[in-house]
């Protein structure tokens, strides 16, 4: 792979969800070694350190039941503008924080695209669809609506106005095991394209992902991957609040990052919902390093002995 500029952007978002612990997972990451992997790679890697969220107040349209909800717009507000800012620059990894941070992520990197004349591709790999608003969201956590947001659908009041929504046939749900009735009824409705698990179970994870990077590579576009913990199974990744068993293995995990790199279509990363409270021994900041590792250059060959094992 071609040596890149990689921007390090820390987004300890914890306001997506009520249960705290994200806000240590940028810290996790450099522990882990995220830049000296990277760098081991020939990429030049920039840490920017952590962003911070601009001062915002509840809009009295926000439903009551919603968490947070000036926090997670004021974090949307600095991650929009952090984001097209860091694409001018190299490939942005947003280290967060919860997956509540790609409202602000997402929307940044498709404004940088818009700017630029290239149309914006978001592979999402996720146990959980995050297809919801905050009408539909029956939790009230912001975690589960980035994709509700980026795609523009209406409610989020109060948050930063949309002015690039990501075109719904631009997005590729893969790992699905966990939806519920009002995002699945939205989900078939749409044009997004999701995969559950019984289809990389069925048909192996290289099929629909080779066809959907095929896409983004016909119409020369920038693509954003967003990396869930909880799209690995809770075995191999166990530092997440929201575990739901039957997801990827590590061979299935490495084989989707290589995929992207050999595509050389990925324009920025984020890698959200590791909530280091919850792992052991540091062992799930290691998978997740590993796992961007691969995504930008490294192979299976490579891979050194992790700290855990």
């Amino acid at each position: 792979m071609i040596p890149q500029t990689i921007i390090l952007i820390g987004a300890p978002v914890d306001s997506g969800k009520d249960r705290r612990g994200c806000l240590m997972g940028p810290d996790a990451y450099r522990t882990a070694g995220l830049a000296e992997a990277l760098n081991d790679l020939g990429h030049v890697v920039r840490d920017t350190g952590n962003l911070v969220p601009a001062a915002t107040t509840t809009d009295v349209a926000m439903p009551s039941h919603v968490y947070a909800p000036a926090e997670t717009a004021g974090w949307t507000e600095t991650l929009m503008q952090a984001a097209f800012e860091a694409m001018k620059d190299g490939l942005p990894i947003f280290l967060g924080g919860d997956h509540s941070l790609s409202l602000g992520s997402v929307a940044g990197v498709a404004n940088h695209a818009m700017a630029t004349g290239r149309p914006q591709f978001v592979l999402w790999l996720d146990a959980h669809s995050d297809f919801h608003t905050p009408q539909t969201t029956a939790s009230g956590n912001l975690h589960g609506t980035p994709l509700g947001y980026v795609t523009g659908r209406a409610g989020f009041h109060g948050f930063p106005t949309l002015t690039n929504p990501v075109p719904e046939e631009n997005i590729c749900i893969l790992g699905l095991r966990s939806v519920d009735r009002a995002e699945r009824e939205a989900l078939q409705a749409s044009r997004i394209r999701y995969h559950d698990m019984r289809v990389i179970d069925e048909q192996g994870i290289s099929r629909p992902l080779a066809g959907f990077l095929d896409r983004v590579a016909a119409a020369g576009g920038a693509l954003h991957v967003s990396l869930d913990v909880d799209f690995i199974d809770p075995i191999f990744a166990p530092a997440v609040g929201t575990t739901v068993p039957g997801g990827a293995t590590i061979r299935e995990a490495h084989l989707a990052m290589e995929m992207i790199c050999d595509s050389g279509l990925m324009t920025s990363l984020d890698l959200v919902e590791l909530n280091p409270f919850l792992d052991e021994r540091g062992r799930t900041a290691q998978v997740m390093v590993d796992l961007a590792a691969s995504a930008l250059g490294r192979r299976v060959f490579d891979r050194p002995t992790m700290a855990y094992s």
